[in-house]
């Protein structure tokens, strides 16, 4: 999805007969599947059976075209069918190949199935998400595919530069449990040094005072001062200059030791108003904050708007959808006020075969 919001041209090669696994993930409208349609615009789509000679022949004459294969089976899978990275190597040295598995290539677990929950589960995420004492909590999206899919993204940039420079392509091996492991910040490191088990913090930060949503008198307002002159600025925002002589909030290091001190002076003081007035007093201060939006207050906000970050799509079986915009800006380059609807199961067969395998082919459905 990335890389057509980028501009690729991107075919979907999927199962006969039911396509995608997500074609059947609700919600739906006139029983197309909204979860599909979210993720899939601007791509095309013909199904094949790889395991049959007809639809072999025809993918094997897309690969001869196409720029980067991605495939997301578990290793050994694209081997079993004949089309793993050492055979299409030798056959397609230009082709790039993008994998993305549960553990990747090699290790212990290699073969093993996953879903996003698992490893947000093996890679820590979990263990830091909720609230102290709590069960645990899933974070509230699909970070373990999204991570993934963002890393391929950028590995496979990495490999499209590296072929204009040798003209060769190579393999990208991504697993989702290194990504989960990759986007834990300083956890690992501070664990290493200190022995201390980086736990939950509901939406504190593990290190950063005042840094978490603090209640208003109608809801929750985020307020992030990271360094002492933010909370400067934080104490004036908020009228209250004993913040600034209090011993226990001289610094950062005192503020962490004693946040709940902090979080009960500054929540007798948020208490008097609602979160719309402190924004205004905090951001004309410029300390960093904002509210906690639901999904419709989100795609409500000007900023969401004004960055294109919602796209009406027309889709011909679901009417009018909204997804997702592009949150990558290239400057000069210009932004398409919508994507094309994500396609219904092989809606594009007759165009590909026409373009990759010649005139003569059929039209199987």
């Amino acid at each position: 999805m990335n890389l057509a919001h980028l501009g690729a041209r991107v075919i979907k090669v999927e199962i006969p007969g039911t396509g995608d696994d997500s074609r059947a993930f609700g919600p739906f409208a006139n029983g197309k599947s909204m979860y599909f349609s979210a993720i899939n615009c601007s791509k095309e789509s013909i199904a094949l059976n790889l395991k049959q000679a007809d639809d072999r022949a025809i993918f094997e004459k897309l690969l001869e075209k196409a720029d980067v294969l991605v495939e997301n089976y578990r290793p050994g899978t694209m081997e079993k069918l004949g089309y793993g990275w050492d055979t299409l190597h030798a056959r397609y040295p230009h082709l790039i190949y993008g994998a993305a598995s549960g553990f990747g290539d090699n290790g212990p677990y290699s073969r093993r199935a996953a879903y996003d929950m698992v490893v947000q589960g093996m890679g820590g995420i979990i263990s830091l998400t909720g609230y102290p004492g709590g069960r645990p909590v899933r974070v509230g999206i699909s970070i373990g595919d999204i991570a993934a899919g963002l890393y391929l993204t950028m590995g496979l940039n990495a490999a499209l530069f590296k072929r204009a420079q040798t003209g060769v392509g190579c393999k990208v091996d991504i697993a989702m449990l290194d990504c989960q492991v990759a986007i834990m910040e300083d956890a690992i490191t501070a664990y290493d040094k200190t022995g201390e088990v980086p736990g939950p913090h509901g939406t504190r930060h593990p290190s950063i005072a005042p840094f978490q949503a603090y209640k208003a008198s109608d809801s929750y307002v985020i307020i992030a001062a990271g360094n002492d002159h933010l909370f400067k600025l934080t104490a004036e925002a908020l009228q209250e200059p004993a913040l600034l002589t209090d011993p226990r909030f001289a610094t950062n290091e005192l503020r962490h030791e004693n946040v709940d001190a902090l979080q009960d002076e500054m929540e007798k003081v948020l208490a008097k108003q609602p979160v719309a007035h402190w924004l205004d007093a905090l951001n004309g201060k410029g300390v960093p904050c904002g509210p906690i939006n639901d999904i419709p207050h989100m795609m409500q906000d000007p900023q969401v708007a004004a960055r294109n970050m919602v796209v009406s799509v027309n889709d011909p079986v679901a009417g009018t959808i909204k997804v997702a915009g592009n949150p990558i800006k290239v400057i000069g380059q210009p932004e398409p006020a919508t994507f094309a609807p994500p396609p219904e199961l092989d809606a594009n067969r007759a165009q590909i075969l026409a373009e990759f395998v010649g005139a003569g082919a059929g039209a199987k459905a």
